[in-house]
């Protein structure tokens, strides 16, 4: 069995696969340090000086292509995002793992204000598209190979892929406000960190499409209205950087009610790994079945 395979991936096998990579872009390995777990492992490697991601699995090497690509096209706008160290081409792939190195930004994870990421998405969305095609947003994409892949009962499994096809047939009826463009895909406070200066700079960004700019808003809004993770001073600030306020839009319930499904998707793919993780996705899928409060959602 390679650790290509869904249940090889782990930290260990990842750890791993860095090492080799550093090899090939002639970078320090020494102490490597997960930092995250997720669609990719995230590692701080040459003693801290380097955040190194590991793509969980070869088919992820084409997003992470397209990571490359968008950080260049970012950097050559001078927009505030992670840069890739130069040194080595990217991505390096370890039997199909992508690889990505990048300038570490701050010691530990220190967040932007909610106003520097209004203000930061408004401008993102404000530049000309790069000059390479994005591909379009497709939310469900993934979802059906997560839920296949995902080690959770049946009936979660079966009434989370019900809950995918009623929402798509929903989303594709939705009328929206703000024009299509480039976006980030995944615009939340945990994506907007300091760096050793203080500023704020938009990390991760491998899921770069085009499509409405109401997806980048999504997150935030629900932040603050499902999960009460932002204050609502906190939440009116965002609104006042960025100059829209999401929630007044007829499709808002529809489009929180599709990225609340695909956070539990997400983390399904961890349910067998991370105890806490299929616990959570078990409360999770039953404030979906019951209409229950999200208040009592864990972040991962």
């Amino acid at each position: 069995m390679t650790t290509t395979e869904r249940t090889e991936f782990d930290a260990d096998a990842a750890a791993t696969i860095l090492r080799k990579a550093c090899e090939i872009a002639d970078l320090n390995p020494d102490g490597i340090a997960m930092l995250r777990f997720g669609d990719h492992a995230v590692f701080r490697v040459d003693d801290g000086r380097i955040v190194s991601r590991v793509g969980r699995s070869p088919d992820r090497l084409s997003s992470v292509r397209r990571e490359v690509a968008v950080a260049e096209w970012l950097a050559a706008e001078k927009y505030p995002a992670a840069r890739l160290v130069t040194a080595a081409k990217q991505p390096v792939v370890i039997d199909g793992h992508p690889v990505t190195f990048w300038e570490r930004l701050a010691d530990g994870d220190t967040y932007a204000s909610t106003r520097e990421m209004g203000e930061l998405l408004r401008r993102l969305h404000q530049l000309e598209p790069p000059p390479f095609s994005l591909p379009p947003l497709r939310p469900f994409d993934r979802v059906g190979d997560r839920l296949r892949r995902a080690v959770i009962p049946a009936g979660t499994r079966a009434y989370l892929r019900s809950l995918a096809e009623e929402l798509a047939a929903e989303y594709d009826r939705l009328q929206f406000a703000l024009p299509a463009g480039p976006v980030h895909g995944d615009f939340n406070v945990g994506n907007v960190l300091r760096d050793v200066a203080g500023h704020p700079k938009v990390i991760d960004l491998d899921g770069f499409v085009t499509g409405p700019r109401e997806w980048d808003l999504i997150q935030t809004a629900m932040y603050y209205d499902s999960f009460g993770w932002h204050t609502e001073a906190e939440y009116s600030d965002f609104v006042q950087g960025y100059g829209f306020e999401v929630r007044e839009w007829s499709g808002y319930a529809v489009l929180r009610s599709v990225r609340e499904l695909l956070m539990v998707a997400w983390l399904s793919q961890n349910a067998d790994t991370n105890p806490r993780a299929a616990e959570e996705v078990e409360k999770r899928v039953e404030t979906l079945r019951s209409g229950g409060s999200r208040r009592g959602w864990a972040p991962f």
